[in-house]
Parts: structure tokens; sequence; C-alpha cells
């Protein structure tokens, strides 16, 4: 697993024994199509054939002018814990009862030892139809990984870029605290958005500064 700006393998071996964040994130952090996607490839024995995907976006977000990118550690600590318990096997079998028990006994033994990771260093400007994350590996399996990249770095790097454009219009000499526990969507969104808030270029969570006036 390497990255544009230097190789990466010591902070996925730093993450190994760290799970994702969220307890949320976990193989099945996916659609259906995905595994009906990946079934296909099995069934026709081309699940093992190598193939490249490219992570972009098409426009910035609000009305703006660039991006921060983010959300790349969580992606990481993903494909570094990347395995299916027997409990998701279980309720994939039940989710997919048409599929063989070939494809159920694939799926129990893949991890993402096989796989390369290519991206651009977390926090940097990015712009639209630029590719952020490059994925390299077996189809099937980096078919996976689609939805929970996507996932995992759109609502990162939305925060980070609407802190990143408060930092601007603040200027430098002003300290930023976010609040946005109370209004965020759900306890993950009110965590990682304090983190990402931090990336672009606030000082501080409120809950760090309890005798700050509201």
């Amino acid at each position: 697993m390497a990255q544009e700006n230097g190789l990466v393998e010591d902070e996925v071996e730093s993450n190994k024994l760290k799970g994702p964040t969220n307890p949320m994130v976990t193989p099945l952090l996916t659609d259906l199509y995905q595994f009906t996607m990946a079934y296909a490839y099995w069934r026709n024995g081309k699940h093992l054939e190598r193939a490249v995907f490219d992570l972009f976006f098409r426009k910035n977000p609000f009305g703006g002018e660039y991006t921060i990118f983010a959300g790349l550690e969580e992606c990481i600590r993903f494909i570094a814990n990347f395995k299916f318990t027997e409990e998701e096997i279980s309720y994939l079998r039940s989710s997919l009862p048409t599929c063989e028990d070939g494809f159920f006994d694939y799926l129990r033994g893949i991890d993402c030892s096989d796989v390369e990771v290519y991206a651009v260093s977390e926090g940097t400007v990015v712009f639209p139809k630029m590719p952020l994350l490059r994925v390299e590996g077996p189809v099937a399996l980096v078919q996976l990984l689609e939805t929970p990249f996507v996932n995992l770095i759109n609502y990162a790097s939305l925060v980070a870029t609407n802190a990143s454009r408060h930092r601007f219009v603040a200027g430098k000499s002003k300290a930023l605290l976010e609040f946005g526990l109370r209004r965020a969507q759900g306890p993950d969104g009110g965590i990682s958005a304090s983190k990402y808030c931090y990336l672009g270029g606030f000082d501080a969570t409120r809950f760090d500064s309890i005798n700050a006036s509201d």
C-alpha cells in the first residue's frame, strides 16, 4: 500500500490493531449491489483478476473552488482490518440465498493483503476529476471496497472543506472552535466532524474548552 508522497506501510502497520473509529465500519458497510457484482466475478472465475479503480468527485461542495481531501486514515484502518466474521458470513447467506456455498468460503478467506492503495496526502487541496485515491487488487475484493471508501471520504472531505472556508474568512489571527456535536448526524458524525474541522484549520473543539462562552 503506497501513497504518492511516500510509502504508508508504517501507518498501516501501526493501525493493524486499531479498527476504524466507528464500529459500524465493517465489510458489511456496502451495498447489496457490490456483493452481487463480486458473486458474478466469482461465478465466472474472474474474481482474482487484477483491477484498478480511481476515486474522484465531479464538483466542489458549497459552490466553492477547492476541496480538502480527508478520510484517508479511516480507509487505511478499514483495509488493515478487513475480514468477514462468521456472523457476517451467516448474515450474507441469509441475504443471498441463491449464491453457491463456495462464494461464502471465498469471502471467509479474503483480506486486503493483496490490495495496493495510492492516494494524495490527507489535508491536501484537491479539485474535481482529480484522482484522490487509486485502489489496485483482485477485482471482486476491490469492488467490495468502493462503497465504504466513498462513504468514508465524502463526509470527511465535506466537513474539512467547510472548516477550511471558515478559516479563510476568519483569517489566521482568530481562534476557531467547532461546536457541532449537538447538531451532527449522530454520535460518530459529531466525533469525526471535530477531527475534520481541525484538519480544515480550526483550533479546537468547544468541548475541549468548557470555560469558553457560548
